[in-house]
């Protein structure tokens, strides 16, 4: 068995195998359907563009701090 993956949107039920996978299939298929659910659909590139609007990057300045192993098993 052979794994292709790729993204596409559902129009009417109905999913589009894109060209380049199309004459690799020589017999059925077994389709495994998963929702792509924090991405953006981008129609032109027919693929998913991951959001990164929501986190960002944070820097923690360590120096000068001592893990102290009794203390924190005292919580």
């Amino acid at each position: 068995m052979q794994a292709y993956e790729f993204y596409a949107m559902p129009e009417d039920g109905t999913i589009k195998i894109p060209e380049k996978f199309r004459s690799r299939i020589k017999s059925g298929v077994k389709v495994i359907l998963l929702e792509q659910a924090s991405a953006e659909f981008n129609d032109d590139e027919m693929s998913f563009r991951k959001r990164t609007d929501f986190l960002s990057p944070i820097s923690i300045d360590t120096r000068g701090w001592k893990f102290d192993r009794e203390e924190a098993n005292e919580r």
